[in-house]
C-alpha cells in the first residue's frame, strides 16, 4: 500500500529528499506522493524513511492503494 500525506503537513521538506523513489513531490498546499512511486521503502529501507523524519506526523497508509511486500518489491525493481 503506498502512503498519503494528510492535510497536518506543513510543507518543511523534510520527506522529499529521502524518499528512495522520488515519490514525493511538492503540492499546494501539501506535499503529495505519487502512489505508483511509492514502494513505502520496500527494497531500499526497513521502514518508511519519510514517516521517520516527518515532524507533523502527517503521513499515513493510503486505505484506497493495498498492496503485498512482495507487491512493492516489484514496483521497486521496475523503478530502479
Amino acid at each position: 500500500m503506498a502512503l498519503l500525506i494528510n492535510d497536518n503537513c506543513t510543507a518543511c521538506d523534510a520527506c522529499k529528499p529521502v524518499c528512495p523513489n522520488e515519490a514525493i513531490a511538492v503540492g499546494d498546499p501539501v506535499y503529495v506522493i505519487n502512489a505508483s512511486r511509492c514502494t513505502e521503502c520496500v527494497g531500499a529501507e526497513d521502514e518508511p524513511q519519510c514517516q521517520l523524519v516527518c515532524p507533523a506526523d502527517c503521513i499515513d497508509p493510503d486505505p484506497a492503494c493495498k498492496e503485498s511486500k512482495d507487491e512493492l518489491m516489484a514496483k521497486y525493481h521496475s523503478l530502479h
